[in-house]
């Protein structure tokens, strides 16, 4: 066959262009989009107020609902962005209400299929807690949390952040005009919020990404649409003690602590940050967090490890550390996950530990394990993908493994 009569080459077609999606974005984010559209600089603060109504304070996932945005515009936005969220991929509903989103971003290029992290939601009668994660996966190893064993591979958006908790008032029907679901609990009554309650708890290290975390909480409290009290956000960290001041200064949300250790030699074990910041260094810095006081206590996050920090000595330890910083200590009974070599802290030495720290004057509240059935509980955490490719690991090992002995042989 010669060359003339060859069939042409395949070539693969050319990817469509992904159309970005405005929900998310920052007020300075949409007004340069709207720049980027050829908008008048005079007409763009008005446009952003309308687009931040609809997108935030409506939940509008079409231009075309937008009423009071002109016909031209609403086309031309429809060109050339989306109001799309991520894709939720799976949703488990524990027993107790607990719901996770297991969330799929969309692809950034040619060789990402789009980063995959979990959301968590733990309703209660009167209020809706959303947990959210800052990163996918996390740079921490702490050796009893299941995401650290799922390693970084970057940063969320602030984007990326806000759209967590768009998908969640979705989900939930807590946009106007939507229905919630009849399965599990949602809060209701007059003037309560299915969404009334944000943690960054989830995946990741938010001082890690602290710039993410304050433009995406910019959004969330912003009064004209998601309007959610910054006394109402909490980011824990493990203890980047650089940042910890100037989350204070540039985001005043309330600051939790992962401390789970009252020794720097044990806490070098458990949270190897801690080997980097030591336990005096991350007290210190607590107590200069601007605007701690008793009416804004830092809570400090403590999991109750059997045998390894549950003891009376320790408890008055973290008592004694804890002396001048207005503070409040959760007690976490310690969630399970496959593979880890830690056990909880019995009933008797959780309640025997709380009082310790109760009648040195300060609240110790247990906190109720929520959604241990489908892995949703604190510390369980990890993209559904990275469980997968660990589930093929284990069996690949166990067909390589040679037949086990009998026992005594």
């Amino acid at each position: 066959m010669d060359a003339a009569t060859l069939p042409p080459p395949v070539t693969a077609p050319t990817p469509v262009p992904v159309k970005p999606s405005l929900a998310g974005m920052t007020r300075a984010e949409l007004a340069e989009a709207l720049r980027g559209l050829g908008l008048p600089e005079r007409e763009i603060k008005m446009r952003v107020s309308q687009l931040w109504h609809w997108i935030y304070f409506q939940g509008a996932t079409r231009f075309d609902a937008m009423l009071n945005v002109g016909k031209a515009l609403r086309a031309l936005l429809a060109e050339r962005y989306t109001l799309e969220r991520p894709a939720v991929v799976a949703e488990q509903v524990s027993v107790d209400g607990t719901r996770k989103w297991l969330i799929r971003m969309p692809s950034t290029g040619p060789h990402d299929r789009g980063a995959e992290i979990e959301c968590v939601y733990i309703p209660e009668s009167d209020r809706g807690t959303l947990c959210v994660s800052s990163q996918v996966g996390c740079t921490l190893t702490c050796t009893f949390c299941y995401t650290g064993t799922q390693k970084l591979v970057r940063n969320l958006s602030s984007r990326e952040i806000v759209q967590q908790l768009l998908v969640a008032r979705d989900r939930l029907g807590d946009f106007p005009g939507l229905v919630p679901p009849t399965d599990g609990l949602i809060p209701s009554g007059e003037g309560v919020r299915a969404v009334s309650n944000i943690v960054f708890m989830g995946m990741g290290e938010p001082l890690y990404n602290l710039d993410g975390v304050r433009d995406a909480i910019g959004v969330m409290s912003d009064g004209d649409g998601l309007s959610l009290s910054r006394r109402r956000i909490t980011v824990s960290t493990s203890g980047v003690v650089p940042q910890i001041e100037a989350l204070g200064r540039d985001v005043g949300t309330m600051l939790a602590i992962s401390l789970h250790a009252v020794r720097d030699e044990l806490r070098d074990e458990l949270v190897p940050l801690n080997r980097k910041y030591p336990i005096r260094e991350l007290l210190d810095a607590c107590r200069a967090y601007p605007g701690v006081s008793n009416a804004r206590r830092i809570t400090f996050e403590y999991v109750m490890l059997k045998g390894v920090n549950d003891s009376p000595k320790d408890a008055r330890e973290l008592v004694r550390l804890l002396k001048g910083i207005p503070a409040k200590i959760n007690l976490i009974p310690f969630n399970p996950w496959p593979g880890t070599r830690y056990g909880c802290s019995d009933w008797s030495t959780i309640e025997a530990f709380s009082d310790i720290v109760f009648k040195a004057g300060y609240a110790s509240p247990v906190r109720t394990p929520r959604g241990r059935d489908i892995l949703a509980a604190c510390g369980q955490l990890k993209s559904e993908t990275e469980k997968l490719r660990a589930r093929a690991r284990l069996m690949l090992e166990a067909e390589a493994a040679p037949e086990a002995s009998p026992a005594g042989a």
